[in-house]
Formats: C-alpha cells, structure tokens, sequence
C-alpha cells in the first residue's frame, strides 16, 4: 500500500461539476493508495435511482480491483433524505474508515454536503410542519423562494440555495427547516471539524457543456425514461420523484405525459447546464468561506492528476 504522507491520515476531497470526471479520479486515486470513498451526492443515496443520478458504478472498478464505496444506495426512493441525516451517516462511516488505519477520500458534486461535514455544522432533526405545508400548499416557486431568501436573511445561514432548491417540494422543506432554525435553538452536539486536502476539478466551460450534452443523450439511450417508469410501476408517487429535481423532474413530467419528448429534453438540457454553473459557484463560495480547494485541470492525463494529488499530499 502506498501511503501518501508518514503522519495520521487526513481526508482527502475530489469536488468538481457534474461531468468533470471527478469519480474517475477519486477511484484511480483510491487504486493506488488503497482507498475507499464515501461519496457527497443529495441522490445516488437512493437505491434504483442509477442512471438518472448517473452513479457510473463502473468507475468504481480500475484495473480489475474493486474500489470500496460508501453512502450510495443506502434509502429507499420516495423517501427525502438530508443534510442532518448525510452528515450522521458521514461520520459513522468515516470515524469506522479512520479505526481501520485505511485512506479515506471524500467525493462528490453536492457542496453542501461536503462543506457541512468539513466545517463541522451543527444541525438538528427537523419534523414536519403539517400547518406550515398547509399554508404554502398552492403557492409559486417564484413566491416560495422569495420567502426562502427572507428567512435566510434572518437566520444568517448559508443552507438551501438554488442548486438543491429547484421544485416547490423542496422549497417548501427548505422553508420547513428555515422556519424550524428560526425559533428553535441548534442542539449543542459535538461534531467536530474534518481536516481535509480539498482537490477540485476544474473544467473548461465549453468541454463541461460538451459533456454534459453527450451524458444527457447517453443516459436517454441507456434507459433513463425506462428507469423512472420502473419506479412509478412500484407505487412511488410521480411528485415524490419529481422532488428530487434535474433528470427526475424533467423525465417523470415526459413519462406521465405532461411534456413532449422534446420539451423534455431540451429543457432538462438547460437545467444541467445551469445546475453545473451553480454548483461552481458554490464551490468559489466555499473558498471564500475559508476552505482552501486546491484546481487541477481536468483536461490533464489522468496518472498526472493522480500524481499531482499524491504530491500535494505529501507536501502537507
């Protein structure tokens, strides 16, 4: 096993946009250092939600050897899993990787995921609010994020913007968990910092489009449409999918029949491109929040990003 640096083993991050081929990364990095990642991403956490949240568990196979994965598919769909609920299961998972003396490597799309295990927040459990739904039940996504943006101004927090806020289902328990924050005190429960080596992949704009185009069209070829049906076919709501945004809101709308093959695509299109932008600006955010990320070209070989992330390591 190769060990990139003689002290305790710190975390080490892979963050980038979808489609900069950071999985691929973390996993040929894990190869060498024998490795195993837990992954950062709102949805591949549901079980036979595969392609829409492209999950490409072949990445997970290099040269043969079969790279150990963590906190991918570990719920059911239809359920909503979150943010106290990721940071939870983060911890068990790398507090038991840490007690086997094994490398850990964080990796995903999902900045808030992987700021508010970094960062140490503190969160609580929020419970349903069935009065507050009442009340929003009916309103616009235009009205509910004007809302969402006022209670954020109140409690100060960097939770819930438009990456992850993109249905009225998620607003409105974004809202939930605002309104939640807003009245009741944060419970004291220590969960402390991650010291972490934070590697992003950096992608050219027109190369990240390009990629993203050909995915969408791959993953339709590969049976997207079909997926989703497969899902509906076992009694989960259409709206329950449509909640979780992007692939799953834009193809459950095509397969109940609200849109056309077309508007499907061209708008789920636009959709990615857009998300793609702001998960970077989230990440940009992140390093004026205080954590250093580290750039790596993505167009670079794949051994010469391995080595510079090895180097960058060992140099502490």
């Amino acid at each position: 096993m190769e060990t990139p640096g003689g002290g305790s083993r710190c975390l080490i991050t892979i963050l980038g946009p979808t489609a900069s081929g950071k999985t691929a990364l973390a996993a040929r990095l894990a190869a060498r250092l024998d490795a195993e990642i837990i992954s950062a991403d709102s949805r591949q956490v549901y079980r036979g939600m595969t392609i829409g949240t492209g999950k490409d568990l072949d990445d997970y196979v290099v040269d043969g050897k079969k790279i150990p994965y963590h906190l991918i598919d570990i719920c059911e769909p239809g359920t909503k899993y979150n943010l106290f609920e990721y940071q939870r299961d983060f911890l068990n998972v790398y507090e038991d990787i840490q007690r086997r003396g094994v490398q850990a490597i964080l990796c995903g799309g999902t900045g808030l995921y992987i700021e508010a295990v970094l960062k140490g927040y503190r969160l609580s459990p929020v419970p349903p609010n069935p009065s507050l739904r009442a009340e929003l039940e009916g309103k616009s996504l235009e009205e509910l994020t004007a809302m969402l943006k006022d209670l954020k101004a109140k409690t100060g927090t960097k939770m819930h913007n438009t990456t992850d806020v993109d249905s009225c289902q998620r607003a409105v328990r974004a809202i939930e968990i605002e309104t939640y924050n807003l009245h009741t005190p944060t419970e004291e429960r220590f969960c402390p910092p991650v010291k972490s080596l934070i590697i992003g992949v950096d992608i050219d704009r027109e190369a990240r489009r390009a990629k993203i185009s050909h995915r969408l069209r791959e993953r339709l070829e590969q049976g997207m449409a079909e997926e989703i049906r497969g899902l509906l076919d076992r009694g989960i709501p259409a709206e329950d999918l449509v909640y979780y945004g992007l692939e799953y809101k834009y193809v459950t709308e095509y397969v109940v029949g609200k849109t056309s093959r077309e508007e499907m695509y061209r708008g789920l299109e636009i959709a990615i491109h857009q998300f793609a932008k702001r998960q970077m600006t989230w990440f940009r955010g992140m390093e004026r929040r205080g954590l250093h990320i580290h750039w790596i070209d993505a167009a670079l070989p794949m051994e010469k990003k391995v080595e510079t992330i090895i180097k960058l390591y060992r140099n502490g």
